[in-house]
């Protein structure tokens, strides 16, 4: 659960990628209340119920939309700790009112909800679906004001078959959007994809090759006297600032190319 919250970290409102999360939750079945969540609503408690349907542990974190029908049914699963001050762990979920007066323990209408990812002393960090439009961290302390509770799960007795309807990516786009750098580099590459719940070897080999052939692929010219750079652009058919950006470290001024420097322009 925690590597899948961190796996979507930086996933976010302003550009769609927040969609992902949504539609993890809508191609679970049936839906809580037979709602469809829509693209622009508050998404907190969905963010909750699509990592616990990419794990495959729906049998034991409720699926909800909304953070209140999303207590009741804790409670139901006999999974529910009324107690502000209790000490959580990592895998809880974790419960906020924001009217909370911050005196006594909090019985109010839970606003928001997040997932614990480690405990240090008497401070928590949360990962959260739609902080500030995103998912986000957040840090607060053990019987902080604003906690309404807990989610428990048993996760001794989850299952751990993840929901193959949400696995819908092929390598051939994973892949790609590795190359778009959507999944990190070396080990955090590696464990964000394992914790999606996908074959990070094949991923990785479709990448290699990719790679292998695009090198392989490339073209590369010779500067010779009297070149520039618009007159190698038009001979390849291409622009300065394609060959410039092909050439980052080599090429710092479109106007100052030399004489026996290899550039690649395609």
């Amino acid at each position: 659960m925690i590597a899948q919250a961190r796996a979507w970290l930086g996933k976010k409102e302003s550009d769609g990628s927040h969609r992902e999360i949504i539609d993890v939750y809508n191609s679970h079945k049936p839906l809580a209340r037979g709602y469809a969540v829509k693209y622009t609503d508050a998404w907190c408690a969905t963010f909750v119920s699509a990592l616990a349907i990419k794990c495959g542990l729906t049998d034991i974190i409720p699926t909800e939309c909304g953070c209140g029908q999303m207590v009741t049914l804790f409670q139901k699963l006999g999974e529910w700790i009324e107690n502000d001050a209790y000490l959580p762990s990592p895998g809880d979920v974790i419960f906020y009112d924001w009217q909370d007066s911050g005196s006594g323990d909090n019985t109010g209408w839970p606003d928001h909800v997040g997932i614990v990812e480690e405990v240090s002393g008497k401070t928590i960090t949360i990962i959260e679906g739609n902080k500030s439009d995103s998912v986000s961290r957040r840090t607060l302390q053990v019987n902080g004001k604003y906690i309404r509770g807990y989610g428990v799960p048993k996760y001794n007795t989850g299952s751990v078959t993840p929901d193959p309807v949400a696995l819908r990516k092929t390598v051939d786009e994973l892949a790609k959007e590795v190359l778009d750098g959507k999944w990190g580099n070396g080990t955090d590459r590696k464990e964000r994809l394992t914790a999606a719940g996908y074959d990070y070897s094949a991923v990785q080999a479709k990448v290699n090759a990719l790679v292998k052939a695009k090198s392989e692929s490339a073209v590369f010219y010779t500067v010779k006297s009297g070149d520039t750079l618009s007159s190698i652009a038009q001979k390849y058919d291409t622009s300065v600032s394609a060959i410039q950006k092909l050439n980052p470290t080599l090429i710092k001024n479109v106007n100052l190319i030399l004489t026996g420097w290899k550039i690649r322009v395609k």
